[in-house]
């Protein structure tokens, strides 16, 4: 199942304080990314979020879920109706996030 516009729309303005947050649709769902990384992506209608050690400890009861077949598990974020919760969230995790990969 893809991921609705609606949804993605809906997360954005969530994340609105934030700068730099952008997206990339990928086969029907969306990733992420805040100031040029990758946070984590909309599958199914569903925020997941990479599980670097600040959000498992913001989120100690997360279950850890696949975001397709095959790919790396991730944490889904269950409290997307808290503006401030979101912006913690992306801010906490920022500095452990990977560099984006150099372009070839």
């Amino acid at each position: 199942m893809a991921s609705s516009k609606e949804y993605l729309d809906f997360i954005l303005e969530q994340l609105s304080e934030l700068e730099e947050i952008t997206y990339r649709a990928m086969m029907g769902e969306y990733i992420i990314y805040y100031r040029g990384k990758i946070v984590g992506g909309i599958y199914d209608n569903r925020l997941l979020v990479k599980p670097v050690k600040s959000a498992v400890s913001l989120m100690p009861d997360a279950v850890y879920e696949s975001p397709y077949e095959g790919a790396k598990e991730m944490l889904p974020v269950d409290d997307v109706d808290s503006k401030d919760f979101l912006t913690g969230l992306f801010n906490a995790m920022y500095d452990e996030l990977p560099a984006p990969k150099k372009k070839k």
